[in-house]
């Protein structure tokens, strides 16, 4: 799974290098194996940012971007479309989310679910249902979910990883209200390429068929 998201970030033209951070030597090896590039990185991160800003600390770069490890089906059109809202200099962490078309979904917590304001910059994300329609019959807003990505400024990086963790980001275990928690801005940006993070068995299986279809990427 690691090789499919790897190559995938690397056909991005937005992107100049890909790195695996990672604290385990069965992944290092793995992606040796293919010829990619692996840092590891300490055992005794909690989360994937903490573990990026290790990785970042070193580098000489403006904008780096954390495509995740459970998401092989990233499309690399998606990734570019996590880049472009850093030519505006005010922006310092973005992600992506997509339309919910799937009922199921909303009641799923392996799906993050998210609304944005008006500006299009991330209010909150939960693993419940959210908004919540108080009366069903004056019909639902646009309901998205999160696709795990994000890219930030590296200096913004680099501060939201010496943060605290926060209470929010403890009770839903998600590391991006930490940033949402301590002021720090997301832009949100919709994508139309969709994606699906592998969290259950059953997500491995819907995408090793997938990848086995004649019209996969």
């Amino acid at each position: 799974m690691v090789e499919h998201v790897y190559r995938r970030a690397a056909a991005s033209p937005a992107v100049s290098r890909v790195i695996v951070a990672t604290d385990d030597m069965r992944i290092a090896d793995a992606v040796t194996s293919f010829g990619g590039e692996v840092s590891l990185t300490r055992a005794d991160h909690s989360t994937a940012t903490d573990r990026l800003a290790e990785v970042a600390a070193t580098l000489d770069c403006d904008v780096i971007v954390n495509v995740q490890g459970d998401e092989p089906l990233i499309d690399p059109r998606a990734i570019g479309e996590a880049i472009a809202p850093f030519a505006d200099p005010a922006v310092s962490m973005t992600t992506l989310y997509h339309r919910i078309d799937n009922p199921a979904d909303l009641a799923n917590p392996n799906v993050v679910k998210l609304v944005v304001d008006r500006a299009g910059f991330a209010l909150y994300f939960s693993r419940a249902p959210i908004p919540h329609a108080r009366d069903p019959r004056d019909g639902w807003p646009p309901l998205h979910r999160h696709i795990g990505l994000y890219a930030y400024r590296r200096s913004a990086l680099l501060v939201l990883a010496a943060l605290e963790p926060t209470p929010l980001e403890r009770t839903e275990a998600l590391e991006q209200l930490r940033a949402l928690e301590h002021g720090i801005r997301i832009r949100a940006v919709e994508t139309a390429y969709d994606s699906i993070g592998v969290d259950t068995p059953a997500d491995l299986e819907q995408v090793r068929r997938l990848l086995a279809a004649p019209t996969s990427g």
